[in-house]
């Protein structure tokens, strides 16, 4: 039998990125335990509209943990209590009858409020265009499986890939570092021989804006991959750094 819970929100308002927020509460009643969290939002929506009350504004798309795109604070934790999940994998079981729950957006000067919960996150964008790529033509699949890649360096690579760019490791830094992005986007072609024509600079480029649009520095706090919901690891950190200081030498 479905169980439910009744709940109150604490939701934080903002009418656009200048304008000044704040937190508004709203009480849910019969919410479904097995529902997601962006569900229990549309619930949310729903009920705000029949008021003929302006409904929450909150990012999502594919609802399937891929994009990135559910960018939410709640009670303290970038994607919520539950851990290696994104918010729309986040299910109301993890909540009990009767909680309050904070939903807030990202906190971050390169990621400013746009409306409610939505946040610009497009300074990523910016980073990837710097220096997340590659020149080397490899052709179909057949010619690019020919190049000989170890499977420790694929298999490396490929958890580096799994980033999905969503923001939750800036949120949850006390500095707002990008590191483990930037970190992870280096990684993913620099174990891969594909990558290695650019290596020089692409460390260089991608920190170089990284800082530009104004991210803070890595403390090394490990906050970062103890919420990323891809559990993408702090030795790919470790791996730009030695990327950044070779390219520098060669300078």
């Amino acid at each position: 039998m479905d169980k439910s819970i009744n709940i109150t929100l604490k939701v934080w308002r903002q009418a656009g990125p200048k304008a000044k927020g704040g937190f508004e509460t709203y009480k849910l009643k019969d919410i479904s335990v097995d529902s997601s969290f962006l569900e229990m939002l549309d619930v949310l929506n729903e009920q705000l509209i029949s008021e003929r009350k302006e409904p929450v504004v909150f990012d999502h798309d594919c609802r399937e943990g891929i994009c990135g795109m559910c960018s939410l604070y709640i009670n303290g934790h970038p994607h919520g209590p539950d851990s290696a999940v994104t918010t729309c994998q986040l299910h109301m079981r993890k909540f009990k009858d009767g909680d309050t729950i904070t939903v807030e957006p990202w906190r971050s000067n390169a990621f400013p409020v746009i409306k409610d919960l939505m946040v610009d996150r497009r300074a990523y964008d910016k980073i990837i265009q710097a220096g997340g790529f590659i020149s080397v033509n490899t052709g179909g699949v057949p010619d690019a499986n020919s190049i000989p890649i170890s499977k420790a360096n694929a298999d490396e690579a490929m958890d580096a890939a799994s980033c999905i760019g969503c923001g939750a490791c800036v949120a949850a830094c006390k500095n707002g570092s990008a590191m483990l992005f930037v970190a992870a986007k280096v990684s993913q072609l620099a174990l891969l021989p594909q990558g290695r024509v650019e290596a020089s600079k692409r460390a260089k480029a991608m920190v170089a804006k990284m800082d530009e649009l104004g991210f803070g520095n890595c403390t090394n706090t490990g906050a970062c991959a103890a919420e990323c919901p891809k559990s993408v690891s702090l030795t790919n950190i470790a791996r730009l750094n030695r990327e950044f200081i070779c390219a520098k030498f060669k300078d």
